[in-house]
């Protein structure tokens, strides 16, 4: 288990992250979600010892991430695929792994097995790596310990479309076995796919969190007119309160069974009428970061 508490990071009068609280629970996939600079990786970092928070406190398993005997063994770790040494052959990263963990060497074959890399590849150099083969690499390098938990910030970045289907069924099958995942991706649909719990950042504070059911069921309803001046009428005169889209629908808070019923009651036929959550998760990210969106602010 992951456990953020109150945790804020500041540089000078700048505020990273503020405030932000919440768990990621074993068995369970958590999507960390968040615009460009939300305070995602910064939040990360903390939680993996790179980075000391200014207060609050991240521990894994109850324990802060430097008091862990031997740390590969209990959480695994993928912040930056690109940041592994260049002049060194995969396999080479995986054997210091291994030996500074104190595990068999057979270890090291098992995970260029589970990552589907090669012989020839595990044994070129990394600068010669496509970044999908450094996720791969790091993604064994993060797993090779057997931990109980996985901090993987943007893994399938570089993956190509039976990577990430590869990943999403290795992380799933972790997960299912009792770990814990906590995914930061900007791959809307792969965290659609996969996650189980949600946790939405903006600005440094945590805007959302929740079951992605809970999280999708509350994002509300659409609704669409042939009249749409006539339809807003009717919402706002029952006491609903509705937000108009460009291409013309409204978006309520209220259910879509009294959204029916009080067109049906005004005379009105809609031309459309659901849940907004079947416009799956992406709309309900754009949503509840609209203010901290680089494009929202520039417009």
């Amino acid at each position: 288990m992951i456990t953020v508490e109150s945790l804020t990071k500041r540089y000078g009068a700048f505020t990273a992250v503020d405030d932000v609280s919440f768990t990621a629970e074993p068995g369970r996939v958590t999507g960390f979600l968040g615009p460009n600079g939300a305070g995602k990786s910064t939040s990360m970092r903390v939680m993996v010892g790179l980075t000391p928070p200014t207060s609050g406190r991240a521990t894994i398993a109850g324990r802060p991430y430097a008091a862990l005997p031997n740390p590969g063994l209990e959480v695994g770790v993928l912040l930056d695929a690109s940041a592994q040494h260049a002049g060194r052959t995969g396999r080479e990263i995986l054997t210091i792994a291994q030996q500074t963990m104190g595990l068999p060497r057979s270890r090291v074959q098992e995970m260029v097995d589970l990552v589907s890399l090669t012989g020839t590849e595990a044994d070129r150099r990394v600068r010669n790596y496509s970044l999908g083969m450094r996720q791969r690499l790091g993604i064994a390098t993060a797993l090779i310990g057997d931990p109980e938990v996985l901090v993987l910030d943007e893994p399938a970045n570089g993956l190509d479309p039976a990577g990430i289907r590869w990943m999403r069924d290795l992380l799933r099958d972790y997960a299912n076995r009792g770990g814990t995942v906590l995914l930061s991706s900007h791959l809307l649909h792969e965290i659609e796919v996969i996650a189980d719990d949600l946790v939405v950042i903006g600005n440094g504070r945590i805007v959302a969190q929740g079951t992605k059911a809970e999280l999708l069921e509350a994002a509300g309803t659409v609704v669409r007119a042939a009249d749409p001046a006539r339809l807003e009428r009717a919402l706002h005169g029952s006491g609903i309160a509705a937000t108009a889209s460009p291409d013309g629908a409204f978006r309520t808070d209220a259910d879509t069974d009294l959204v029916g019923q009080v067109a049906l009651a005004a005379g009105i036929a809609l031309t459309e009428l659901r849940s907004a959550d079947g416009a799956g998760l992406e709309e309900m990210f754009l949503e509840l970061t609209a203010e901290t969106q680089r494009e929202g602010a520039a417009a």
